[in-house]
């Protein structure tokens, strides 16, 4: 699978917020760096087709050979964290996980199993989310959508909530997830530790066209 952003233009009241025009191929992790409200996140929320109206766009989109720049947002099966895990509360931790499976697939359960185990809590589906530790919910959140067959993952500073030493045993948690399926990632961040735990190229937003500053960390 890849992720291809073709002239890709955002903007804000004709002001150019990021230019950007690369591919991201299956397995590697592509991160924007750029100082708070440069433009990182909305470059996310265009890719999922949740841009909001004061913004513009131009140029395409492309996921695994499929233009989807007009594709709606529950379409392009592109996953995404943020910096809060956003489970919801009342479910449980597997109600959680089941979220974005069919209600009657067979193996529905088996597949929730699974992902319990994957992510270190067997045996701990019943449990109430708001009893789990930050670690813990954050990787419930990614088990959740990976569940969901995602074709990209994109990570929305999702480690800059986490002590230290979780953030990094969160970061190795989930790259390692979506090399292992294949999928394309992009990581917005301005901590430069998580770009070089990405070990993938790295582009800059100053709220201005991009600086691409390959070759990698």
């Amino acid at each position: 699978m890849t992720l291809r952003l073709e002239s890709l233009s955002i903007t804000l009241a004709g002001r150019v917020l990021a230019k950007l025009d690369l591919s991201v191929a299956g397995g590697e992790v592509l991160t924007i760096m750029g100082p708070s409200g440069c433009g990182k996140s909305t470059v996310l929320a265009a890719l999922i087709g949740a841009l909001p109206r004061a913004f513009r766009m131009r140029g395409q989109i492309w996921l695994d050979g499929v233009n989807v720049t007009q594709t709606p947002t529950h379409a392009r099966r592109m996953g995404i964290l943020f910096q809060n895990d956003i489970l919801f509360p009342h479910m449980s931790v597997a109600g959680n996980l089941g979220f974005g499976l069919p209600k009657h697939l067979p193996d529905r359960a088996g597949l929730i199993d699974t992902a319990l185990v994957e992510a270190g809590l067997p045996g701990m589906g019943a449990r109430d989310p708001a009893t789990l530790s930050g670690g813990q919910r954050a990787r419930v959140a990614l088990m959740r959508s990976l569940l969901s067959a995602p074709r990209a993952l994109l990570l929305d500073e999702p480690f800059s909530s986490l002590d230290s030493d979780m953030r990094a045993s969160m970061r190795r948690f989930v790259f390692d997830r979506a090399r292992a399926r294949g999928l394309p990632v992009i990581l917005v961040t301005h901590d430069h530790d998580d770009a070089r735990a990405a070990a993938g190229p790295v582009v800059t937003v100053m709220g201005q066209p991009v600086k691409d500053e390959r070759p990698r960390l």
